[in-house]
């Protein structure tokens, strides 16, 4: 028989990983719903629908694990990954695409390694950066944002694109695609224009590209309300974006004609959500205080230099995935030092 301690005190802590798992996702609720309104339908479903994928797929493999599925499906993190990944997806992905990414994540990037708090990787970007490899002309194909386009995307137009691949009776997506603000910079600056030129376009806002910005400003909000929860801590988010603003600012103030400002850097592409919602996962990402500043500016500056100088317009997936291959390394070399054994880590 197993003795119970009676003694007192107890402590309750109020936390658990369903509950950190849905509050990740109440915090993304209001980006999700701006999404949504600027980009088109195709958001919600593709939300929808990766989520359920997300579950099928953990179910098919703890049963194939032979371990409970509905313990572990309840603690909501399945979901979590099917959303995020979802929510980076372009609004108009085809199915087969997000079932892909989704499968990918579940199955390679989480089961394969021991489920839930064994995954080096974060599985949400493992399954992105898998698409954006095979599919690169799809994943930087997005909607453009309502208020740059004449038509309206409905419901039933968002269902046909995404599972018939035509909207309008047989009007092709591209019609009512175009290129990331990421990707138009990257290529207007190829052309020998400048910064200035280049964002006077109407496709960019006054923070970053248009649209875009309202949604990191609402992943801004979601993240923060996540630090004041204490569900994330803030020493990834405030390095990953120190830093990519600090190297942002170096580079633009020695020619701003060919290096874009801090703000666009902070307000474009997946810096916000990357910085709040992926790099942040406590499973993938560094655990110790001073471990979590490096690895967060690692991101950053890492981000800094796919986006500049690499053959992708966004880093963040990227970026992520190389630094929680370092992230064992970096708290070896930064855990705190234990009382009375001396100044260094052993």
């Amino acid at each position: 028989m197993q003795a119970i301690d009676l003694r007192t005190p107890h402590i309750h802590l109020d936390s658990s990983v369903s509950l950190a798992m849905r509050r990740v996702l109440y915090a993304l609720v209001p980006a999700l719903i701006v999404q949504t309104w600027l980009f088109s339908w195709g958001v919600l479903i593709n939300v929808l629908f990766a989520g359920l994928a997300a579950v099928a797929f953990e179910a098919l493999m703890l049963r194939l694990r032979s371990r409970p599925v509905g313990s572990y499906l309840a603690d909501g993190s399945v979901v979590l990954t099917g959303v995020l990944l979802a929510m980076a997806l372009p609004p108009l992905s085809p199915w087969w695409m997000t079932l892909i990414g989704v499968g990918f994540a579940v199955v390679f990037g989480k089961h394969l390694y021991g489920g839930l708090g064994y995954n080096p990787f974060n599985p949400a970007m493992l399954g992105y950066v898998l698409l954006l490899i095979c599919f690169p002309l799809e994943m930087t194909s997005w909607v453009a944002p309502r208020m740059l386009l004449e038509m309206n995307i409905g419901v039933t137009d968002a269902l046909s694109a995404i599972f018939l691949g035509t909207i309008h009776g047989g009007t092709g997506i591209d019609a009512v695609t175009m290129a990331t603000p990421l990707d138009s910079l990257k290529v207007q600056l190829g052309l020998a224009r400048t910064v200035q030129e280049i964002l006077e376009k109407p496709t960019f806002g006054i923070l970053g590209g248009r649209g875009w910005e309202f949604v990191d400003l609402a992943l801004l909000g979601g993240g923060l309300w996540l630090i004041w929860k204490r569900v994330i801590g803030w020493h990834i988010p405030v390095a990953m974006l120190g830093a990519l603003a600090l190297v942002a600012m170096i580079f633009n103030l020695v020619d701003p004609g060919r290096y874009a400002t801090p703000l666009f850097h902070v307000f474009s592409g997946a810096a916000m959500l990357g910085a709040f919602f992926i790099a942040t996962d406590p499973v993938s990402a560094c655990t110790t205080p001073r471990g979590r500043l490096v690895f967060g500016a690692g991101v950053g500056i890492l981000t800094y230099i796919i986006r500049t100088w690499g053959g992708y317009p966004d880093g963040v997936a990227f970026s992520v995935l190389l630094m929680n291959m370092a992230a064992p390394t970096i708290d070896y070399y930064t855990q705190p030092r234990v009382y009375g054994h001396g100044d260094k880590a052993p």
